[in-house]
């Protein structure tokens, strides 16, 4: 006896078995089980049968002999999986003459073989480029520059890859130009650089464009390294302050050099879509391999693999409590990490059901909303592994994500896309999904079923062109990509006794997937321009990267904007250096057909929108009118002060081709995504930017903390290893009635290479403690200690901590005066307006006042870092200072006399007299034979000298915690 069977070994029926070679002899028919017979066969090394079902790829297998001398044959098919591209051609420069090759491969079931290679959009023609994921051209020439992809194709469907960009240099022309691109940082507050009192400098950038490749690189797939314009050269400058000079590198020459290899990661946290537990030690999967687990907090890093654009991501819960999830994770490709929040739904309880009868489940019954649809299962349609009919009490738990409810669009999985017959990656909207798990009541084995019949009712439909092209989709769980089930035909009348209804049905088998959608593809579509920005100044060269702004489509009711019906679709974009567009629903006919929310988050945290309320401005929202109010922008809190402001929502009005204030964004159509992803600045677009306590930076070696690859190998660079990064905050308590300013100057203190120069400054405003009257902390990020680049000498950064105002030091923590203690040498203290210390190399944690993170976006490291901080514990997170617990220093601030400079000002303004005043500090503490258990703080903009050491006249008791 011979079986036909999917890989798992589950029975296939219905399965045509023919003898191979001879497609038009029908020899057997699987049955229930999957078994066949067939007559007059013999074993031979040519005798070959195959096996064909509709959905699934021809199956291969020889006759051969069991041990009682039976012929038999074993053939297993796998289901018709359409192609999805795994390897996408790569972006590539070349001068005339030389050679270039380009590469793309696809996966699928079956196997992809036929291949065709486009330029500009147009086929290129030849049997090479049919039959080969390969393309070379030799002997470039200018004409031949333009965009290339290749498109791959079975009998299951197709898939197109994603364009590469082509440049071909006249032989000599540079594509990387010696003199670099201006960039602007800030200053501090007291370096003005023109009359105008402007603080920024232009330290120049070198852009990461590739370069040409040399006549020796390698010509296969997946082997060049590749050449990246970078900087060649810097120089040390200084720059005029009132009173000081403040060093600072430029960059002075940029050249061709290895591209730099980032780590590209994605992190995030995965957790309960209706009660935030997170999910402990769950599995994680990339495809069909297996990567790793998510942690005690449900806390997941992923490493991106090479040359990967659509990464798809599958969440497991081992205990079975929550659905399994696929997500689509966005990253940042240029390197550094993004953080993700992941939801999952819950498993709805099972329902015992009898195997024997048939039975009905509807989809969507929550709430007091009418279902969606329902589950039709006839009696005898549960079957086990083996194709038998089981018969028994079925425990079946149906899992809706319903549309109607906006709660579950963070929890749906995937991005709700297909691949057409094109090979086009287009999307979908929904009107529900549903998962199914079917086990034995007794023994809780799995079961399949099919077929089933999906009813869903035609009055949830609210567009009507929507009805005609209802579909029945399942989820790939390795591309992320939804397939095609069935269609779902009109039916007349209602199977119970409500009311009139009309139905559309389909039919589907419930086998190896278990993820269904009622989809229909909308055509419909635009992109959004989105931009992020450091600050509620909206500069330009202020633009945050590597936030993560997502997009909710939603179908409005009519009259009722702020009151959706229903969400469609969602998405999430990574924005860079220009910006972000994202993908949305839209209609030129009627501008509320779709309307869109969006949000922006940041390593976890929320940006802020632009305000809708009281008065709508325009040139803050970025948007002119009369677009602006076609669109109908409105803040999350248009109506409720009490909400959070963190969101925005629009309608998606595609713009009026004819009309020219609607054709400069931030609303393109979809056949304009370069012109959206290269708009300039100036143009029409949407904002967000992060609200933060005053606060500043200066670093002495520019560094974009959003672009991993602006980092530059250099002795004075605050960040000394562009793989890791380490953020180390000091937590200072402050007595006083007001919020204060909180300096840390950061110089070399213990390399002798970098010793008494500046690493950087950083500034934090102190935050009020709700808890305790007339107090306030201020998490103040410092340099930390530990190896600089070059990878051979420690460093620990001399830190001083300076609060503005007449402030005076009163405490320091007693745990973290020791350890600096037994770890010398120790930093001159002698003035009791400052802190100084050599950072130190351990991690320490909030019983020191000192918390540190290591992280691979240097963003996320601080913002964990600070969470931290303000809850005064080394694990948890808090936006709301705890100002007494877990600190290092204290001061006491009072009013200052008017027309009287605080330490704080007279060390910007007039270092050298400020010094003098540390000077007769030092010598009138040691009249009074004070105890000096504070250290001095020396400094000068010009760069601090190295620590030395006193010897104090007799050294005071110890005491545990604060003094």
């Amino acid at each position: 006896m011979s079986r036909v069977t999917l890989p798992s070994g589950v029975a296939l029926p219905d399965a045509r078995v023919y003898l191979a070679g001879q497609p038009d002899v029908l020899l057997a028919r699987s049955d229930a089980q999957g078994r066949f017979t067939a007559s007059g066969l013999c074993p031979g090394p040519s005798a070959n049968l195959s096996a064909h079902r509709d959905g699934f790829a021809p199956g291969l297998a020889p006759i051969a002999t069991n041990g009682s001398g039976v012929a038999v044959a074993h053939l297993r098919l796998r289901r018709l999986e359409k192609p999805y591209m795994v390897l996408h051609p790569a972006a590539k420069v070349r001068e005339a003459g030389q050679a270039v090759t380009f590469c793309c491969k696809a996966s699928g079931t079956p196997a992809p073989r036929k291949y065709f290679w486009y330029h500009n959009g147009t086929l290129l023609e030849g049997p090479a480029q049919r039959t080969s994921g390969r393309l070379e051209l030799r002997g470039l020439a200018p004409q031949q520059a333009g965009t290339y992809h290749c498109k791959a194709s079975s009998e299951a469907g197709a898939i197109r890859s994603e364009p590469a960009q082509l440049t071909v240099l006249a032989q000599g022309q540079q594509s990387c130009r010696a003199e670099p691109e201006p960039s602007l940082v800030e200053l501090p507050s007291d370096c003005p650089q023109d009359a105008g009192g402007s603080r920024y400098y232009n330290v120049g950038r070198c852009p990461a464009s590739p370069c040409p490749g040399g006549p020796a690189e390698p010509a296969g797939c997946g082997e060049e390294s590749g050449r990246c314009c970078g900087v060649r050269r810097m120089e040390l400058r200084e720059v005029r302050c009132a009173g000081s000079v403040l060093p600072i590198k430029v960059v002075a020459e940029c050249g061709c050099g290895p591209c730099a290899q980032p780590r590209v990661l994605v992190q995030g946290r995965v957790t309960a879509a209706d009660t935030g537990e997170p999910l402990r030690f769950g599995h994680i999967f990339l495809g069909g391999r297996k990567v790793g687990f998510t942690g005690y907090q449900g806390s997941f890093t992923i490493e991106v693999p090479p040359d990967t654009r659509r990464l798809v991501a599958r969440f497991v819960d081992g205990q079975q409590r929550l659905v399994d999830t696929v997500k689509v994770l966005p990253f940042d490709r240029r390197g550094g990490a993004v953080y993700q929040e992941v939801k999952m739904m819950r498993k709805k309880e099972p329902v015992e059901l009898d195997g024997g009868r048939s039975n009905a489940i509807p989809l969507g019954e929550s709430d007091g909303r009418e279902p969606v649809g329902e589950l039709l299962l006839p009696a005898g349609v549960f079957l086990r592994p083996s194709g038998e009919v089981f018969n028994g009490t079925v425990k079946a738990s149906v899992t809706f994500v319903d549309p109607r409810d906006m709660a579950t669009a963070s929890a749906a999985s995937s991005d709700l896309s297909f691949a057409n017959a094109e090979g086009e990656i287009v999307p979908l909207r929904t009107y529900g999904m549903f998962a199914v798990d079917f086990r034995e009541g007794d023994s809780g084995a799995a079961l399949q079923a099919g077929p089933v019949q999906v009813r869903m009712d035609a009055g949830q439909v609210w567009m009507a062109e929507h009805l005609q092209k209802m579909k029945l989709w399942s989820l790939n769980p390795e591309s992320g990509l939804w397939e095609e089930e069935g269609e779902l035909r009109p039916a007349g009348g209602s199977r119970r006794k409500r009311e009139e209804r009309t139905f559309l049905v389909g039919n589907l088998e419930i086998r190896e997937r278990r993820l269904f959608n009622l989809d229909v593809p909308e055509d419909r579509r635009c992109f959004v321009k989105v931009r992020a920005y450091s600050n509620e100044k909206f500069n330009p060269y202020e633009q945050l990267e590597g936030v993560v702004i997502s997009l909710i489509n939603l179908e409005p009711q009519p009259g009722f904007p702020s009151n959706p019906r229903a969400w469609g679709r969602f998405d999430s974009v990574v924005t860079g250096p220009n910006g972000a567009c994202l993908p949305a629903f839209c209609d030129g006919q009627s501008p509320d057909a779709y309307t869109a929310l969006v949000t922006a988050t940041l390593g976890g945290e929320e940006l802020e929108a632009v305000a809708s309320s009281p008065k709508l401005n325009p040139n803050a929202v970025g948007v002119a009118q009369p677009y602006l109010g076609k669109l109908g922008y409105r803040r999350s809190d248009h109506e409720d002060a009490a909400l959070k402001k963190t969101a925005f929502q629009i309608n998606v009005a595609k713009p009026d081709p004819n009309n020219v204030d609607e054709n400069n964004g931030p609303v393109y159509s979809y056949r304009s995504l370069r012109e959206c992803e290269e708009a300039p600045v100036s143009a029409n677009h949407l904002r967000f930017y992060r609200v933060e306590v005053d606060k500043y930076e200066y670093n002495v070696v520019p560094f974009k903390e959003s672009d991993v690859t602006s980092w530059t190998g250099d002795y004075l660079a605050w960040w000394p290893n562009p793989q890791e990064f380490r953020a180390c905050f000091i937590k200072v308590q402050l007595e006083g009635p007001q919020e204060y300013m909180v300096r840390s100057r950061n110089v070399g203190g213990s390399h002798p290479r970098t010793r008494g120069q500046l690493y950087g400054l950083r500034d934090s405003r102190s935050v009020r403690d709700p808890l305790l009257d007339n107090t306030s902390g201020a998490c103040v990020e410092f340099k930390c200690g530990g190896m600089l680049f070059d990878q051979s000498l420690v460093d620990r950064t001399l830190v001083s901590i300076v609060p503005q105002g007449s402030c005076r030091r009163t405490a320091i923590n007693g745990l973290l005066r020791d350890y600096l203690s037994r770890h010398p040498p120790l930093a001159d203290n002698n003035h009791t307006g400052a802190f100084s210390m050599l950072a130190p190399l351990d991690p320490l944690g909030h019983n020191y006042g000192i918390y540190t993170v290591t992280d691979q976006n240097p963003r996320l490291a601080k913002e964990i870092a600070i969470g931290r901080c303000f809850a005064g514990t080394s694990d948890g997170f808090s936006r709301e200072m705890r100002a007494g617990e877990g600190t290092a220093v204290t001061f006491s601030c009072q009013e200052r006399p008017v027309g009287r400079e605080s330490f704080f000002q007279r060390l910007l303004s007039a270092p050298a007299e400020a010094l003098d005043e540390i000077r007769r500090e030092m010598g009138r503490s040691e009249l009074r034979r004070a105890p000096p258990d504070v250290m001095d703080f020396a400094s000068g903009a010009s760069g601090a000298p190295g620590p030395t050491r006193r010897t104090p006249q007799r050294r005071p008791g110890r005491l545990r915690g604060q003094r």
